[in-house]
């Protein structure tokens, strides 16, 4: 296949790191660290050069939201590279180039994504600011990288430190520790496939002489992000919203759990996914997360049903907690969700829903006691809810509270969070306006209206 440029095209001057990202043939090239190194432009640089000189090349390139991808890539791509040479359609985002070449811009809006990206095939793909995506994003994106045509197939990647990705980037591309299983040699993870070019401001020296300040900015920023963004530490930033959650101290080995505990189980539903998590307390009120099961596309009695058929035989449980939308009534039917999970056998409590509360029930079940340990561990098999926990992010908007988004992340948290706030249902409750609830009037807000004996029958 023919591979030359169909028109003389200058973006600039590339400085040495730029120059190593682009000459990187291994599978996974990522590069940055610090701010202010280019990782944007040479994105661009690679991809619209790529485009041009290899004729009927896909290309994707991905960034977290569509303002984001629409500002640092396709305005000025369609700025920069010359107008003759490509079309663009607006409305599916390809960029379409003389000989054939296209390329796609994406933004990833969570599991929605999946389908979207579902079958479809690009021999590169460029993550922009890939700590802003999830371990399973990547995962996901990389299935895409995939095709018939006769190019080598590669995703480069542009990173800092901190955000919801930070644990997995710096697990490939830092620390090197990478994934065996001797079971399934072929999920291994192959060293040479993992490349990381660091770069600092002082690699950008356009940067440096257009905007001299930009130093100074980072350079007096607090002492976490200025060893982050200044130097490009991945050690100066965990960047999730429960620091105290460690894996050495909160993740217990799965033991028999004594049959004289109390046990409950706690979820979140939506359509996108169910997240059910089963918490056993021992005789000091301390917890155990022991078994966790999340699937998407359930409808109520088939979520139900799944519950049940994993709570093992002889199993009881005290209370199953659940979100208070529950009890919202339904337009075309009239009943609520908890009405159908009831009569499904799965009679549920409402919990209460203020989030900043709860997730501050949370911190404090993960704080350590006089003993040495937490107050709530989570078996080594709950991989799911060990994974959120360690990922999630706090809100841009609210620091006291999680973030929303991904909202991959959320349903576990979410779900432990109303575990960890009903457990104190008995001394009281608010109602979701800051009025709090007892005596009579409490009863009547846990089973969501007046109780019955249904409620019991387990």
């Amino acid at each position: 296949m023919e591979k030359r440029p169909l028109v003389i095209w200058d973006p600039g001057r590339a400085n040495p790191k730029q120059r190593r990202f682009f000459a990187s043939r291994a599978l996974y090239t990522a590069y940055g660290g610090a701010k202010g190194g280019g990782k944007t432009w040479a994105v661009r640089v690679k991809a619209a050069g790529g485009a041009l000189v290899n004729p009927g090349i896909r290309i994707l390139i991905m960034r977290r939201t569509y303002p984001e991808l629409e500002q640092n890539h396709i305005r000025p791509m369609l700025r920069e590279v010359p107008r003759e040479v490509y079309s663009y359609n607006g409305t599916s985002h390809i960029m379409t180039f003389s000989n054939g070449s296209e390329i796609k811009f994406g933004h990833w809006a969570g599991e929605a994504s999946e389908q979207e990206y579902q079958g479809l095939e690009f021999d590169w793909i460029f993550i922009d600011e890939a700590t802003q995506f999830t371990e399973r994003a990547f995962n996901y994106l990389g299935g895409c990288l995939r095709g018939t045509r006769d190019f080598p197939k590669r995703m480069y990647l542009t990173c800092n430190p901190g955000g919801v990705g930070h644990r997995w980037v710096k697990r490939l591309f830092i620390d090197r520790d990478f994934r065996r299983d001797p079971e399934n040699p072929e999920a291994d993870e192959n060293p040479d496939d993992y490349v990381f070019i660091p770069a600092t401001v002082e690699d950008n020296e356009h940067l440096l002489r257009s905007s001299p300040q930009y130093l100074k900015m980072l350079s007096s920023m607090p002492e976490d992000l200025r060893r982050a963004y200044r130097y490009g530490d991945w050690d100066a930033l965990g960047g999730n919203y429960f620091p105290e959650f460690r894996l050495d101290k909160h993740v217990q080995e799965p033991f028999r759990i004594p049959g004289r505990w109390r046990r409950y189980r706690a979820f979140d539903y939506g359509l996108d996914m169910l997240s059910c998590l089963w918490i056993a307390v021992d005789e000091t009120d301390r917890g155990y997360v022991y078994r966790e099961w999340r699937k998407p596309g359930l409808i109520v009695r088939d979520a139900a049903a799944g519950i049940l058929e994993r709570t093992e035989y002889g199993e009881v449980i005290s209370a199953t907690f659940a979100p208070p939308d529950m009890w919202s009534r339904q337009k075309d039917t009239g009943r609520t969700m908890a009405e159908i999970f009831q009569s499904s056998g799965l009679p549920i409590l409402r919990s209460p829903n203020e989030r900043v509360q709860g997730h501050m029930m949370v911190k404090d079940a993960l704080a350590l006691r006089p003993d040495g340990r937490p107050g709530l561990l989570v078996f080594s098999t709950c991989r799911g809810l060990i994974r959120d926990l360690m990922d999630i992010q706090a809100d841009a908007d609210d620091p006291n509270d999680c973030a929303r988004e991904p909202h991959e992340l959320t349903h576990s948290v979410d779900a432990l969070r109303y575990f960890c706030a009903s457990r104190k249902l008995l001394g009281g409750a608010e109602d979701g306006h800051g009025k709090e609830v007892t005596g009579e009037d409490l009863g009547r807000f846990i089973f969501g209206g007046e109780p019955s004996g249904e409620y019991f029958v387990y």
